[in-house]
């Protein structure tokens, strides 16, 4: 019996995080859903379809989407922070859309280890509610985003506190980081930083002082900076700015890569300085220690979960702060086993995820083993 399954998200932008999600989240659901059919809505349907070998449509090919939604199982809007209003309120807008057309159709909705909010229009906060209450099933990737759905009002729906999809993607063979990082004349021995920014309120005035401390850093360790742009091509830009401003060499990689490039890369490095979310969850995965600079409640969550702080805000930030922190880090570089467990925990309840799928397939008459 096959089981078609849509999948909704900020998919196909060449953004390492949320490809990484999509990737974990496919794995995944062939694993506990036996003949899978996927489709994925997306904004590069050729790239989304070889790069994760899926169906796909066009996201704004809404009667596509139609007949796909039309003809599925199961709609999955996530992962990722896809409800909030921050950066804009018409992508929100947009994925409540697509949740409504599943509706429309009686096909069962299924939020998947989103992160919620914030969602600060009045409007905005009414239709979320308006739709999620609709909901067969919630998972939320902290405990900020069950806050977020009671403010909001979602009352109906079960919800279950999971965790990021991206913290059950396999470990990455250590050579492919490697070979990258060879072809860029880093050299295998010594230390190495990896920085991963994203262009955000507030990086603009502070350029010279993350450049600053990546300058302290390379001399204080003898150490390799290398920018990781998390986000092609727009990261790439941001660390070719802060570059500029370091007086010490560095590298920019300069390339789009893969989740499993991204992992192995990030597992390369010996500290791993962001305020990209993805590149911490990567590097908690591949037990390499943060410095986290804040600029979304997101940041913060996920580094408590873990066990951590944040060194310090986009807004705050400063050379002093971030050298301080990441020289604790370097020094100290063992995680102490509360961490690990916190991680591994996490790890468990991001596979949760993939079980409550499985459940509510079931419960539905819609899929049986």
């Amino acid at each position: 019996m096959i089981t078609e399954i849509v999948i909704s998200g900020y998919y196909g932008f060449a953004n390492a995080g949320d490809e990484a999600m999509l990737t974990a989240l496919i794995a995944s659901l062939r694993k506990v859903v036996a003949h899978a059919e996927i489709t994925v809505i997306t904004g590069n349907p050729a790239l989304t379809r070889k790069n994760h070998g899926v169906n796909v449509v066009h996201r704004f090919n809404l009667l596509a989407i139609a007949f796909a939604v039309r003809r599925c199982d199961l709609l999955i809007s996530g992962g990722g922070s896809l409800l909030q209003d921050v950066t804009s309120s018409r992508s929100l807008y947009y994925y409540l859309l697509i949740m409504r057309i599943a509706l429309f159709f009686n096909k069962p909705v299924m939020l998947y280890a989103q992160g919620i909010g914030p969602i600060n229009g009045a409007g905005a906060r009414d239709s979320v509610r308006k739709v999620l209450q609709r909901a067969a099933l919630i998972t939320v990737r902290d405990e900020e985003s069950l806050v977020a759905l009671r403010n909001i009002g979602v009352t109906v729906p079960p919800v279950e506190v999971t965790a990021d999809a991206v913290l059950s993607v396999p470990l990455p063979e250590k050579e492919i980081g490697a070979a990258i990082l060879e072809k860029y004349g880093v050299p295998e021995k010594g230390k190495k930083i990896g920085i991963a920014f994203r262009n955000w309120q507030g990086l603009e005035d502070h350029k010279s002082e993350l450049a600053e401390a990546a300058d302290r850093l390379t001399r204080l360790y003898d150490s390799r900076i290398v920018f990781i742009p998390m986000q092609f091509p727009a990261d790439v830009q941001a660390a070719e700015e802060i570059a500029a401003h370091m007086s010490e060499d560095a590298i920019v990689l300069k390339e789009a890569y893969n989740t499993e490039e991204f992992m192995s890369l990030i597992g390369a490095m010996d500290l791993i300085i962001a305020n990209r979310l993805h590149a911490l969850v990567f590097a908690a995965v591949m037990d390499i220690p943060v410095t986290a600079v804040s600029y979304d409640p997101k940041i913060d969550g996920f580094v408590s979960l873990i066990g951590e702080t944040v060194c310090t805000t986009m807004e705050a930030l400063s050379a002093a702060a971030v050298v301080e922190d990441a020289s604790a880090k370097l020094q100290h570089r063992a995680k102490d086993e509360a961490v690990r467990a916190r991680i591994q925990a996490l790890k468990n309840r991001a596979w949760r995820n993939n079980i409550l799928v499985a459940e509510l397939l079931k419960k539905s008459g819609r899929y049986s083993e």
